[in-house]
């Protein structure tokens, strides 16, 4: 059976809340959005991460992470990790995303890989780079 994260078209797992652009109509899943594309669902991701760069001041992976995936609920530890081993960066060090705002892609991607598993992979390049125009990057 398909994660649910990849049948949410939500690779991030993002929680309920916010009405985000491509949200299904009806959301039967009692926790988390459910989108009407896996665009959409990038999208959502791409620009929760620069609300926390930006306007959160995660500005390191580890700060980024333990917002997304406080330790409440997750093995923020690993997470952050994980992550930062995908993004080949050092978990603490300052993300240059004035510099290259590509580097969202990787994290949203990396986020994607631990929250879906490999099933994130079957995501194609064309629907991340959709989602980042979409985003604004």
């Amino acid at each position: 059976m398909t994660v649910r994260g990849i049948r949410n078209m939500n690779p991030g797992n993002i929680r309920l809340g916010e009405s985000w652009l491509g949200l299904r109509m009806k959301q039967t899943d009692p926790d988390f959005c459910q989108f009407t594309s896996m665009t959409y669902g990038c999208r959502a991701l791409l620009k929760l991460l620069r609300t926390y760069v930006e306007k959160r001041g995660c500005t390191t992976i580890r700060k980024v992470v333990e917002r997304w995936a406080p330790p409440s609920e997750n093995d923020t530890t690993s997470y952050v990790l994980s992550v930062a081993a995908a993004c080949r960066r050092d978990a603490d060090e300052r993300l240059p995303v004035d510099v290259d705002p590509l580097i969202y892609l990787d994290l949203a991607r990396a986020i994607a890989r631990h929250e879906c598993g490999p099933e994130a992979e079957g995501i194609g390049d064309d629907v991340w780079e959709a989602a980042a125009k979409e985003a604004g990057l």
